[in-house]
């Protein structure tokens, strides 16, 4: 009798929990269904309101004619322009083991298909080994070919293809106005590539190079110069070189709207010479200066001679230099005034104007021996 009660429990649990399945199903189903004819259910108007929320594209009515030349000059000169990176090379204090630590950057352009590229002094100066990345990508090694700190210039060189080269376009700098629309393309900050535009502010300044010479008739720009950018070209609406960019005016050391760029006339004579004979040949005229602070205590004005070069044009041309006498008493040199009609006030105005000629050309130097005015025609060497 238990066996037979045992059993109908079995069968009853058993029918219990097959139509207890089949309920579960079929409510889960319904269940599923309302649901999906509820996400269907949305009318076409509350469909278009969540589309509102994307604006869909304007075409473009048109570029102006600026806006095209400008594109247009970026295009065509950023290949010219590249990133220059200086290294150092650092011990390990365990391991003993050589690396290269990046110690500073800059830009710089391609000059010529031989490989030359330009920059600015400072901004290799404190390198051990400089790499050159041009517009592609690409990495180089690069030498130095030669330097000249007075003018805050250098030339580099990489063995890349020529197809690989794109020299920029020279241009002129003695005929820039003052208003003339200009283009700077640099790394500022490390970014490469970057485009500012300004105008020309002024001409004619000066600014004190690295190596403690002034240079003259640099060009000022409202165009934004950050670190990163000296180096770089500064480029007139032709695209052409007009200038270096090498320094900015600014307390916080970011560009404030005054700029600097070393002439492109001055570039040209001292790059070729610097490619030539890994140095500028600069004309002399066989003399050695009073140094500024004796002839600012002697109230000298003018370029005093203290020795003279033996063999040199001076020395030709019969100048004088300062003497000290056996009792100690002092004789000033011959003091130079005036070079071609160009003033002469101290040692710069001096080395400035000489820049302009050759060797082996003769100037007219006027200058004065013991407050008696003199002329002489003078050789240039070099």
């Amino acid at each position: 009798m238990n066996i037979k009660n045992i059993l109908v429990g079995i069968f009853l649990i058993g029918v219990g929990s097959f139509f207890g399945y089949k309920i579960f199903q079929l409510t889960d189903s319904k269940v599923l269904n309302a649901v999906m004819e509820n996400s269907t259910s949305e009318t076409p108007n509350e469909v278009k309101s969540h589309q509102t929320h994307r604006r869909q594209v304007d075409s473009v009515t048109y570029l102006t004619n600026s806006e095209k030349a400008t594109m247009d000059l970026f295009e065509n000169s950023a290949p010219s322009v590249c990133y220059i990176t200086t290294l150092n090379q650092q011990r390990d204090y365990w391991s003993r083991n050589i690396t290269e630590i990046p110690s500073g950057s800059g830009s710089g352009f391609i000059w010529d298909t031989d490989g030359h590229i330009i920059t600015n002094f400072h901004v290799i100066q404190n390198g051990s080994k400089l790499k050159v990345t041009l517009s592609d990508g690409s990495n180089w090694d690069a030498e130095i070919v030669g330097t000249e700190p007075n003018k805050d210039l250098a030339v580099l060189k990489i063995k890349a293809a020529p197809d690989k080269l794109k020299p920029i376009p020279v241009g002129q700098s003695s005929t820039l106005k003052v208003g003339q629309s200009v283009y700077a393309i640099g790394n500022p900050f490390g970014l490469d590539q970057s485009l500012t535009t300004g105008i020309i502010s002024a001409l004619g300044r000066e600014i004190i190079s690295i190596g403690g010479r002034p240079i003259r008739d640099v060009i000022q720009t409202d165009a934004a110069i950050n670190p990163g950018n000296s180096g770089g070209p500064l480029l007139d609406s032709s695209g052409r070189l007009i200038g270096v960019n090498t320094m900015i005016y600014s307390p916080s050391g970011a560009s404030a709207g005054i700029g600097f760029s070393i002439p492109v006339d001055e570039v040209n004579w001292v790059v070729s010479d610097l490619i030539k004979f890994g140095e500028v040949k600069r004309p002399k005229i066989g003399v050695e200066l009073l140094p500024p602070q004796y002839a600012k205590n002697w109230g000298v004005e003018g370029a005093m001679i203290m020795r003279l070069v033996p063999g040199g044009g001076a020395e030709k041309a019969g100048l004088k230099a300062l003497e000290q006498t056996k009792n100690g008493e002092i004789i000033f040199g011959d003091i130079i005034t005036e070079v071609n009609g160009k003033k002469v006030t101290n040692n710069n105005d001096l080395f400035l104007i000489l820049e302009k000629y050759n060797p082996g050309d003769r100037v007219k130097i006027k200058y004065f021996r013991t407050d008696i005015e003199n002329t002489a025609s003078v050789l240039l060497g070099s």
